[in-house]
Protein backbone atom coordinates (compact mmCIF):
# COMPACT_ATOMS: atom_id res chain seq x y z
CA UNK A 1 0.00 0.00 0.00
CA UNK A 2 1.47 3.41 -0.76
CA UNK A 3 0.72 5.97 1.35
CA UNK A 4 0.24 9.64 0.39
CA UNK A 5 2.45 11.81 1.89
CA UNK A 6 0.91 13.91 4.50
CA UNK A 7 0.97 18.32 3.25
CA UNK A 8 1.61 20.94 5.98
CA UNK A 9 -0.41 23.54 5.93
CA UNK A 10 1.32 26.69 5.98
CA UNK A 11 1.35 30.37 4.81
CA UNK A 12 1.18 31.30 1.54
CA UNK A 13 4.37 33.08 0.58
CA UNK A 14 1.45 35.88 -1.14
CA UNK A 15 0.07 36.13 2.01
CA UNK A 16 3.01 37.51 3.98
CA UNK A 17 2.88 41.18 4.89
CA UNK A 18 6.57 42.44 3.30
CA UNK A 19 5.23 45.97 4.58
CA UNK A 20 6.26 45.62 8.03
CA UNK A 21 9.46 44.63 6.53
CA UNK A 22 10.07 47.70 4.73
CA UNK A 23 11.50 51.47 5.47
CA UNK A 24 8.19 52.88 3.32
CA UNK A 25 5.73 50.60 3.60
CA UNK A 26 3.03 49.92 0.50
CA UNK A 27 -0.32 50.68 1.52
CA UNK A 28 -2.65 47.88 0.86
CA UNK A 29 -6.70 48.48 0.75
CA UNK A 30 -9.40 46.11 0.64
CA UNK A 31 -12.61 46.52 0.12
CA UNK A 32 -15.77 44.37 -0.89
CA UNK A 33 -19.64 44.93 -1.52
CA UNK A 34 -22.47 42.63 -2.39
CA UNK A 35 -24.69 43.61 -4.93
CA UNK A 36 -27.99 42.54 -5.98
CA UNK A 37 -27.47 41.88 -9.56
CA UNK A 38 -25.98 39.11 -11.59
CA UNK A 39 -22.51 38.73 -11.60
CA UNK A 40 -22.66 39.13 -15.71
CA UNK A 41 -24.55 42.10 -15.37
CA UNK A 42 -21.88 43.76 -13.19
CA UNK A 43 -19.05 42.68 -15.11
CA UNK A 44 -20.69 43.92 -18.18
CA UNK A 45 -20.86 47.27 -16.82
CA UNK A 46 -17.27 47.10 -15.11
CA UNK A 47 -15.33 46.17 -18.64
CA UNK A 48 -16.74 49.05 -20.20
CA UNK A 49 -13.76 51.02 -19.48
CA UNK A 50 -14.32 54.18 -21.28
CA UNK A 51 -17.86 54.61 -20.13
CA UNK A 52 -17.73 54.07 -16.07
CA UNK A 53 -18.99 58.11 -15.77
CA UNK A 54 -21.86 56.51 -17.53
CA UNK A 55 -22.53 53.01 -16.17
CA UNK A 56 -20.97 52.53 -12.98
CA UNK A 57 -20.42 55.49 -11.05
CA UNK A 58 -22.07 58.28 -12.60
CA UNK A 59 -21.37 61.35 -10.29
CA UNK A 60 -18.30 60.20 -8.28
CA UNK A 61 -16.83 60.19 -11.85
CA UNK A 62 -18.01 62.84 -13.87
CA UNK A 63 -16.00 62.42 -17.58
CA UNK A 64 -13.98 59.22 -18.77
CA UNK A 65 -12.27 59.65 -22.11
CA UNK A 66 -10.06 56.68 -23.65
CA UNK A 67 -6.61 57.20 -25.11
CA UNK A 68 -5.12 54.34 -26.26
CA UNK A 69 -3.84 52.07 -23.43
CA UNK A 70 -4.99 54.62 -21.08
CA UNK A 71 -8.22 56.48 -20.12
CA UNK A 72 -8.94 59.77 -18.37
CA UNK A 73 -10.56 60.17 -15.49
CA UNK A 74 -11.99 62.91 -13.97
CA UNK A 75 -13.19 62.64 -10.61
CA UNK A 76 -16.20 65.18 -9.09
CA UNK A 77 -14.11 65.92 -6.50
CA UNK A 78 -11.77 67.88 -9.44
CA UNK A 79 -8.83 65.54 -9.15
CA UNK A 80 -7.75 64.06 -12.67
CA UNK A 81 -5.83 60.91 -13.07
CA UNK A 82 -4.54 59.31 -16.15
CA UNK A 83 -5.10 55.37 -15.83
CA UNK A 84 -3.41 52.74 -17.36
CA UNK A 85 -5.74 49.79 -18.30
CA UNK A 86 -3.61 46.72 -17.59
CA UNK A 87 -5.71 44.19 -18.21
CA UNK A 88 -9.84 43.21 -18.64
CA UNK A 89 -10.21 39.92 -18.11
CA UNK A 90 -13.71 38.42 -19.21
CA UNK A 91 -12.45 34.81 -17.70
CA UNK A 92 -11.86 35.92 -14.29
CA UNK A 93 -14.41 39.22 -14.39
CA UNK A 94 -11.41 40.82 -13.42
CA UNK A 95 -10.12 44.85 -14.52
CA UNK A 96 -6.77 45.91 -13.55
CA UNK A 97 -5.38 49.35 -13.81
CA UNK A 98 -2.51 51.63 -12.95
CA UNK A 99 -3.01 54.96 -12.07
CA UNK A 100 -0.31 57.35 -13.02
CA UNK A 101 0.60 61.60 -11.71
CA UNK A 102 -0.33 63.33 -9.15
CA UNK A 103 0.79 62.54 -5.82
CA UNK A 104 0.98 58.83 -6.33
CA UNK A 105 4.69 57.55 -6.81
CA UNK A 106 3.14 53.60 -7.18
CA UNK A 107 -0.65 52.96 -7.78
CA UNK A 108 -1.67 49.56 -9.29
CA UNK A 109 -5.42 48.22 -8.30
CA UNK A 110 -8.09 45.70 -9.95
CA UNK A 111 -11.64 45.09 -9.37
CA UNK A 112 -12.96 41.65 -9.65
CA UNK A 113 -16.52 39.97 -9.71
CA UNK A 114 -17.76 36.97 -7.77
CA UNK A 115 -21.08 35.58 -7.78
CA UNK A 116 -22.60 34.83 -5.07
CA UNK A 117 -26.07 33.28 -5.91
CA UNK A 118 -28.40 33.60 -8.63
CA UNK A 119 -29.40 37.23 -8.43
CA UNK A 120 -26.34 38.69 -6.52
CA UNK A 121 -22.37 39.43 -6.76
CA UNK A 122 -19.52 40.44 -4.46
CA UNK A 123 -17.37 43.05 -5.84
CA UNK A 124 -13.55 42.72 -4.63
CA UNK A 125 -11.42 46.42 -5.03
CA UNK A 126 -8.00 46.52 -4.15
CA UNK A 127 -5.36 48.40 -4.56
CA UNK A 128 -1.34 49.26 -3.71
CA UNK A 129 -0.01 52.28 -3.47
CA UNK A 130 2.79 54.70 -2.39
CA UNK A 131 3.25 57.02 -0.52
CA UNK A 132 1.21 55.19 2.77
CA UNK A 133 0.05 58.51 3.65
CA UNK A 134 -2.50 58.91 1.20
CA UNK A 135 -4.23 55.48 1.63
CA UNK A 136 -7.00 57.05 4.51
CA UNK A 137 -7.95 59.41 1.70
CA UNK A 138 -7.99 57.15 -1.39
CA UNK A 139 -9.82 54.56 0.98
CA UNK A 140 -12.81 56.58 1.42
CA UNK A 141 -12.44 57.53 -2.48
CA UNK A 142 -12.67 53.59 -2.98
CA UNK A 143 -15.67 53.06 -0.91
CA UNK A 144 -17.29 56.45 -1.97
CA UNK A 145 -16.89 54.45 -5.47
CA UNK A 146 -17.98 51.22 -4.26
CA UNK A 147 -21.36 52.97 -2.91
CA UNK A 148 -21.85 54.33 -5.68
CA UNK A 149 -21.58 51.46 -7.93
CA UNK A 150 -23.56 49.74 -5.62
CA UNK A 151 -26.69 52.32 -6.08
CA UNK A 152 -26.28 52.77 -9.70
CA UNK A 153 -26.28 48.99 -10.78
CA UNK A 154 -29.33 48.04 -8.50
CA UNK A 155 -31.40 50.48 -9.45
CA UNK A 156 -31.17 49.65 -13.16
CA UNK A 157 -33.76 47.29 -14.53
CA UNK A 158 -31.71 43.62 -14.39
CA UNK A 159 -31.32 41.96 -17.66
CA UNK A 160 -33.54 38.72 -18.38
Amino acid sequence: MTRTPRLRRREAPWSVNLNQRSENPMATIHKEIEVERNKEFVWDAIRDVGAIHKRLVPGFVVDCTLEGDSRIVTFANGMVVRELIVDVDDETCRHSWSARGGTLTHHNASIQVFSDGRDKCRVVWIADLLPNEVAAAIGEMIQHGLNTMKHTLESRPARG
